[in-house]
């Protein structure tokens, strides 16, 4: 179906999504699923995962193949974007920059905090009670 394929890696908290980019009609599966039964009724995460093909007008040159690991739903969806961003760049230089603008090359670094000793969570303390 390929002649070539472009492999890329994006990550968001702890999901990992290793990303494929065939030649294709612009259909994206993930673990063996078509994108919108990957993550149920939700347009704007479904946008959110486009949006690096929509940016450097790729929507119907290239299959989308994922595999994501970790995190839950829309963690993953960021991880894609992140991923399909990346393979984008290694299949044509010049979207660097529009990609770059939009922040879609980074990395986002916010994870959860580790939970602290004699609280609740992270930051949660349990109920004063002065008296």
């Amino acid at each position: 179906m390929a002649d070539k394929e472009i492999m890329a890696t994006g990550r968001r908290k702890t999901s990992i999504a290793v990303v494929k980019l065939v030649k294709g009609k612009g259909r994206i599966f993930v673990n063996g699923k078509t994108l919108r039964n990957y993550i149920g009724n939700r347009p704007a995460v479904e946008m959110l995962v486009y949006r690096p093909l929509v940016l450097t007008d790729n929507q119907e040159n290239y299959d989308v193949r994922v595999k994501a690991i970790g995190g839950g739903v829309v963690s993953q969806c960021g991880a894609i974007r992140h991923g399909i961003s990346r393979a984008l760049v290694k299949a044509n230089e010049e979207y660097r920059n529009v990609l770059r603008m939009e922040g879609l090359l980074t990395r986002d670094p916010r994870v959860k905090e580790r939970k602290k000793y004699g609280r609740k969570r992270a930051r949660k303390r349990f109920q004063f009670s002065k008296r």
